[in-house]
């Protein structure tokens, strides 16, 4: 049975951290304006880079910000959502869950709901945990909250159903791997794990060798990719290079999460043992 109506899901998704990958790790790092303009290029000219681009597709996706960016942003988030697309939770200033207590954790949750709410009239759907982290609460806040999707899981690559606590609930989780992942082939700063540049033809062909086993599976595709990282020229090519193979293919579904998710629920709930 096909995951959705409209053919294979592929999700092109953009973290817009800006500012906060390096000020949750460190609120010292606020002072230091080389580091901070790594995370502006983001928000300044990667962000508007990709809309474009996406335009030029005809394409609508999912942006996961941080309220805090939200709320620095407006105008930017206005942008976002006028030309079509989603955003979606991903914290509200990028902390590391780990390093919260369960009120702290809670805070910034509510805190990235009332900033999404206030910029688009609605509370998100989804939530993209900061740096791949869950702490005991994470997913009873994701039930309480009424979200409708969860992207950050690494067991699978197929969507399926979360169950909380011994319950089902009708959370779909939309799993992805570092391979899926800009950040580990372009990251590089001073103070942030990884410092590695790939070359961009290196990406592309990781990429279009998992979209075709993924394809030939009936599965689905996930990737995250980062304003700062993916919006830069030679890398933006490789993103542009991708939507052309994909689309090549008959039946590929590029969209917003809340959207696919809603066409596929129905199949993984009659499908749920």
């Amino acid at each position: 049975m096909p995951l959705t109506s409209k053919g294979f899901p592929l999700f092109l998704t953009f973290d817009l951290d800006a500012e906060t990958m390096w000020t949750a790790r460190d609120p010292a790092y606020a002072q230091r304006p080389i580091l901070m303009s790594q995370g502006a290029y983001g928000w300044k000219v990667g962000t508007p880079r990709i809309l474009d681009m996406l335009d030029r597709f005809g394409l609508k996706t999912t942006f996961f910000v941080p309220g805090l960016v939200v709320d620095q942003r407006p105008a930017l988030m206005e942008d976002i959502l006028k030309r079509g697309h989603e955003i979606a939770h991903h914290s509200y200033s990028h902390k590391w869950i780990l390093t919260l207590t369960p009120e702290q954790e809670r805070e910034e949750m509510e805190r990235g709901i009332a900033a999404i709410r206030r910029v688009s009239g609605r509370a998100p759907r989804g939530w993209r945990s900061p740096a791949a982290e869950l702490s005991p609460i994470s997913m009873d806040l994701l039930v309480q909250h009424g979200f409708d999707y969860s992207s950050n899981f690494f067991d699978d690559d197929s969507p399926y159903l979360h169950s909380v606590g011994g319950q089902k609930t009708r959370i779909v989780e939309l799993p992805f791997r570092w391979v899926l992942d800009d950040a580990p082939f372009f990251q590089y700063s001073i103070v942030l794990p990884g410092r590695t540049m790939q070359a961009p033809s290196a990406v592309l062909e990781a990429w279009k060798l998992e979209f075709d086993t993924l394809y030939a599976e009936d599965r689905m595709m996930m990737i995250g990719f980062h304003p700062q990282l993916i919006g830069q020229p030679s890398r933006l090519w490789v993103l542009e290079r991708l939507i052309e193979y994909a689309l090549s293919h008959q039946g590929v579904w590029i969209g917003r999460c809340d959207e696919m998710v809603e066409d596929m629920r129905p199949g993984l709930e009659a499908a749920r043992p």
